[in-house]
């Protein structure tokens, strides 16, 4: 399959200028293309993923991507699918959310491949020094508001007497298109892609290339991604899942994957792996006839988290998963042990308390948490339901001594299937 193909079987185009011409366009040669990231924060998300993914799919395909960090862009804010103002960031935030963004996009592109290396450039560079009075007449004098308010976010939020819209956010539109235009001068770019609610974006870029360039241009755009329990997508009751893991755990990011509905499933590893199509067919099949066995659920997270944070840190995830669900932790490594001391409810109890004797069992489980009492204590271990370090405790009178102390400050307690704390000696 071409490019195109491609992104059409996995159901990745909404919409798209020409798509005859721009077809015949894919298959002369190299496209240079591009897609903006505004940086309203320190670090993408899950959402950002789509995009970053289909700018690697063409560059795959030798054609040279760019990704345009929004340090102009970004101090605006595009008013698209926001029914408010966003919060205006400062010159040193937007900076410091730059470069945090910066590694993320340099996880999915690949900058020094020959002949077609990814380009990242902000748009701050082209737009700071531009006087304002000089945009709006070579920039503003292309564009008609008739043109801007029939966008339909501009459209709903001037209809909202109440919120209404900012003329900063409403000229938002402007400096887009002009970033078009700039990459298309300078760096012959052709080609802009985004979220479906991209598009009155795109297609004004388009309009200014005509315009002042006096060349033909494409915009595609990607659907916007959903699930179908009709939740919002990257979204979890613990909260937006980032690409940083300092902001989200690996194994929090994995088992945001695992955990995909499974009626999802499938469009998923379409969307978001480069699993080909034979592989993503083969997947479904064995996902229809036992869904329960969730091996396209576990394809899918190993691909993405593999893709984000490389294969030693999916493997530690894996691992946490595993012990989570009940496994042994003999040869687990402290990294990995960190992935859960950061996903359970934790306790820390003195260093002494496990010196000499140690301390009872009994009573550990209860200053953990765990247990009301000793009593009950005692009656959960009698029926099998503790553990320590993932090992059931039978005998009550069982002591915790340093010998339990994993890396020589951790214990591991369990009561039943998922009742999990981690007791740390300080």
């Amino acid at each position: 399959m071409n490019i195109f193909e491609e992104l059409s079987w996995r159901g990745l185009v909404a919409d798209c200028t020409d798509t005859e011409e721009l077809g015949r366009r894919l298959a002369v040669g190299a496209v240079t293309l591009y897609c903006g990231f505004d940086p309203t924060a320190d670090s993408l998300h899950v959402g950002s993923l789509v995009p970053l993914i289909t700018l690697r799919r063409f560059q795959d395909a030798g054609h040279l991507p760019i990704a345009v960090a929004g340090g102009a862009t970004g101090s605006i804010g595009d008013p698209s699918g926001k029914s408010q103002e966003r919060q205006l960031l400062t010159r040193e935030q937007i900076a410091a959310n730059v470069a945090g963004v910066r590694p993320q996009l340099a996880r999915l592109l690949d900058f020094t491949r020959t002949p077609n290396p990814a380009r990242l450039v902000d748009n701050a560079d082209w737009t700071e020094n531009i006087r304002f009075i000089d945009f709006l007449r070579d920039i503003g004098k292309h564009f008609t508001v008739n043109q801007m308010v029939a966008k339909e976010s501009v459209r709903a939020r001037m209809e909202d007497r109440e919120v209404g819209i900012s003329y900063t956010e409403f000229s938002y539109m402007l400096l887009q298109a002009f970033d078009f235009y700039v990459l298309s001068r300078d760096l012959g770019c052709d080609l802009q892609i985004g979220g479906s609610d991209q598009w009155g974006n795109i297609t004004a870029g388009i309009e200014l290339i005509r315009k002042k360039l006096g060349k033909p241009s494409f915009g595609l755009t990607l659907p916007l991604i959903t699930k179908a329990d009709g939740t919002k997508f990257g979204k979890t009751e613990s909260g937006t899942i980032w690409l940083d893991r300092k902001r989200t755990s690996v194994y929090r990011f994995y088992q945001f994957w695992v955990n995909t509905d499974d009626r999802d499933v499938i469009r998923y590893l379409r969307f978001f792996t480069f699993l080909t199509r034979t592989e993503i067919e083969e997947l479904e099949a064995q996902h229809t006839a036992n869904p329960g066995g969730r091996v396209a659920h576990r394809a899918l997270a190993r691909a993405v988290t593999d893709l984000m944070h490389g294969e030693a840190a999916t493997h530690e995830a894996i691992r946490a998963s595993e012990i989570l669900f009940g496994g042994e932790l003999e040869g687990i490594s402290e990294p990995t042990f960190g992935e859960i001391v950061g996903e359970v409810p934790t306790q820390t109890l003195p260093l002494a308390r496990f010196e000499g004797e140690g301390i009872p069992v009994v009573e550990l489980v209860v200053e953990a948490g765990l247990c009301p009492s000793k009593g009950q204590a005692r009656k959960d271990l009698e029926g099998g339901g503790l553990y320590l370090n993932n090992v059931r405790l039978a005998d009550s009178a069982r002591r915790a001594g340093t010998d339990d102390l994993l890396f020589g400050r951790h214990v591991l307690l369990r009561k039943g299937k998922r009742n999990y704390v981690v007791v740390t000696a300080v």
